[in-house]
């Protein structure tokens, strides 16, 4: 089985159409269709269901697909390891991350960057609770994540300690406010993250151990969005304080303390226990130490 053969398989996956993945590859559609059926003959196995308008996978393509995309993470990584090897400081370094959690990283990066130039650094956007898994499977090196995977084919190191902040406009009868109960967040509407986290279930649980009603009239997928509709008066949220400081300081938001609800943020840098890590994944995580 060759590579050639794998990769062709897996654009026309990827694109649900041969004329599209024929020009992705600079291949004539002929070319790739002969290649598709050269795989199937060598596998004995039907990958591509051709009998309706959609292109759709059979079993055995989803299954193909799946190692076909390891096969692809293990090239890259004998051609990262090959790199290194002529230039210790050459190679490509990618990190999982969700939206707010990449901002811890920031920082690092920066200085990662100064230190290494020529590495190319990828951050690559996922849901936190996909993380670990791609981490094992060999689609990510590091990751980054607000709680304890609780694996031992993973280590994790706390990176940062943030909160969550309980967060209103300028313009809401709060704002003026040090503190709030959670017995007055009764009749708020507040804006949530549509991705479930930790998070959300530790302030969902506390509203229900007080009783209290905790109105979700509005969910949002990203936090700028939540910020916006919070900066216009339009509900309240609970958001990760780091994702807000830039807010808090411009006035376009406040910060007003649950003392019921203080929840501390543990953000952890995340990666294999037992794989080799690349010079370039090595020298981040000796970078964090620091």
């Amino acid at each position: 089985m060759e590579f050639y053969t794998l990769q062709v398989f897996r654009t026309v996956a990827t694109e649900k159409s041969f004329s599209r993945a024929a020009e992705k590859l600079l291949r004539t559609q002929p070319a790739v269709s002969l290649a598709i059926q050269r795989l199937e003959n060598e596998i004995g196995e039907r990958l591509i269901d051709r009998t309706g308008k959609d292109l759709l996978l059979t079993d055995a393509g989803r299954i193909v697909l799946e190692y076909s995309r390891r096969f692809e993470n293990i090239r890259h990584e004998m051609e990262n390891t090959l790199a290194e090897l002529r230039d210790n400081a050459a190679g490509r370094l990618i990190i999982g991350a969700n939206e707010s959690t990449t901002l811890y990283l920031l920082q690092h990066i920066q200085k990662y960057r100064r230190l290494y130039p020529k590495v190319k650094v990828q951050v690559r956007r996922s849901l936190s609770s996909k993380i670990p898994s791609q981490l094992i499977d060999g689609d990510l090196e590091l990751g980054v994540i607000s709680y304890d995977p609780a694996d031992g084919r993973l280590v994790s190191r706390i990176i940062y300690t943030d909160h969550l902040s309980f967060v209103v406009s300028p313009h809401h009868r709060f704002a003026g406010r040090d503190s709030v109960s959670i017995a007055e967040l009764g009749m708020e509407t507040f804006i949530a993250h549509n991705v479930l986290s930790p998070y959300r279930e530790v302030v969902i649980r506390e509203f229900q151990r007080h009783k209290i009603p905790l109105n979700m009239d509005v969910e949002m997928p990203t936090v700028e969005t939540i910020r916006r509709l919070v900066a216009r008066d339009e509900g309240v949220a609970f958001l990760p304080r780091m994702c807000v400081e830039q807010e808090f300081e411009q006035g376009i938001l406040c910060e007003v303390a649950v003392p019921e609800l203080s929840v501390e943020r543990k953000i952890r840098l995340v990666h294999p226990a037992r794989r080799a890590l690349s010079h370039a994944a090595k020298a981040f995580l000796e970078l964090v130490k620091e």
